[in-house]
């Protein structure tokens, strides 16, 4: 009798290490969402002096996903994906701005006509950087331009570790870094969501 219960005790004992276990990484993990949803978008330059920001993680389920995000899961689905199959999701979104001062030269544009081809001297112009390239004219009524922005944006997830003095341990969040390659973006808008998997799904 006394080796059930000391089998049962050990049983029980092992459960309720595992079901503690799980619900002290689940804390963990909801804490780290909430502090995720609650920090702003971070802004800095890298040491090359390119534009970059970093935003913390989201570590949601499938389930949270579908009713969290649930046009990005509609959209994820259009592209014939299985949400249960999701790794992970990230959305991002960069404007980009700046002022430039060109010349203006005269230039011809023939217009044809059924009788004969009409020539016209309008005002052109064109200014380009290696990330952007601006060119247009004016006619009488209105100004058309063509503009071009090219951008490389590099994205890195990485782990932030806890700290106490000089030590260094286990993690304290997720958090991912973007850095814009044209120094005319800011990057105003980030997210990342990792989904996490439960030992059922």
């Amino acid at each position: 009798m006394k080796k059930y219960l000391v089998l049962y005790a050990v049983l029980v004992s092992a459960a309720l290490f595992f079901v503690l276990r799980h619900y002290r990484g689940e804390n963990r993990r909801l804490a780290q969402n909430q502090e995720a949803l609650a920090s702003d978008l971070v802004h800095y330059r890298t040491r090359a002096g390119e534009e970059a920001a970093a935003a913390q993680v989201l570590r949601l389920r499938c389930s949270e996903f579908e009713r969290l995000r649930a046009e990005d899961a509609a959209e994820i689905r259009r592209l014939g994906i299985r949400i249960r199959r999701l790794e992970a999701s990230a959305r991002l979104a960069s404007a980009s701005q700046t002022r430039f001062q060109a010349p203006l030269r005269d230039t011809v544009v023939v217009q044809e006509t059924p009788r004969e081809p009409i020539f016209d001297t309008l005002k052109s112009f064109r200014w380009r950087d290696p990330w952007v390239f601006v060119e247009g004219y004016l006619s009488r009524d209105s100004v058309h331009c063509r503009i071009q922005s090219v951008d490389t944006l590099r994205q890195v997830i990485h782990r932030v570790p806890r700290r106490f003095l000089f030590f260094r341990w286990g993690t304290k969040a997720l958090r991912q870094e973007i850095v814009s390659s044209n120094p005319h973006t800011r990057i105003v808008y980030a997210e990342y969501v990792r989904i996490e998997r439960s030992n059922h799904e």
